[in-house]
């Protein structure tokens, strides 16, 4: 099994694990029969984020990346339809399906009707997708600020933490491998962000020892 080979492997199980953390959820959503507490968005954005991927996967013929955000559309797919059965706030979600769904309608039509096929079209996915997960690993660095404020990482949860570090440097290698700068550059910011919280629960962990465990959040 050859360097590249192995990354491949890393990626797939590393990632899907990352996504299989929202099962937590699912889980707290059927035992109490309700989507309170649980956020939607990241099902939401997550699941854009995953058929993106898979499209540039598919013009790349990729099959790791193919594979992966294939499982992780799916994964993301069953979050909403269970947090649609239990939540209270159906018009609200229902609502911002119906946005996602108009931006992914309407990013067929741009990239599959009026960009080129070839180069033009690959590029112009893959910087689209790279913008989009950097934002998606940058947006909590707010939620970060105010734990540092508070002292406090009960909110964090580790198990998350580990997932997206292992899963961002083994996609930024793994792109580095294949010199595709767009799998590369947007999981950069996972790898430090995910060592920002590893200082946090390294500061602040004793703090929350009275905490039974710690709780999982969405960043």
């Amino acid at each position: 099994m050859d360097f590249l080979q192995l990354l491949s492997w890393a990626c797939i199980v590393f990632t899907v694990g990352m996504f299989s953390t929202g099962l937590t959820d699912l889980k707290k959503m059927r035992e109490s029969r309700s989507a309170e507490n649980v956020q939607f968005l990241p099902f939401l954005t997550t699941c854009l984020n995953n058929l993106g991927w898979l499209y540039y996967g598919v013009l790349k013929q990729d099959g790791t990346v193919i594979l992966v955000n294939t499982i992780g559309a799916v994964l993301q797919i069953v979050y909403i339809v269970f947090y649609l059965n239990y939540t209270k706030q159906k018009k609200l979600v229902m609502a911002q399906t119906a946005a996602a769904g108009a931006v992914l309608t309407c990013s067929y039509f741009y990239f599959m009707v009026y960009l080129p096929e070839g180069d033009t079209r690959l590029s112009q996915l893959g910087l689209t997708c790279s913008l989009f997960t950097v934002s998606m690993y940058l947006s909590p660095l707010t939620d970060l600020v105010q734990i540092v404020r508070s002292g406090n990482v009960a909110c964090l949860s580790f198990p998350l933490t580990v997932a997206t570090f292992f899963t961002s440097t083994s996609w930024c290698l793994y792109g580095l491998q294949l010199n595709d700068y767009y799998i590369m550059v947007p999981n950069t910011p996972g790898i430090f962000t995910s060592l920002i919280r590893f200082c946090l629960f390294w500061r602040f962990a004793s703090v929350s020892q009275s905490s039974p465990s710690y709780k999982p959040m969405h960043i």
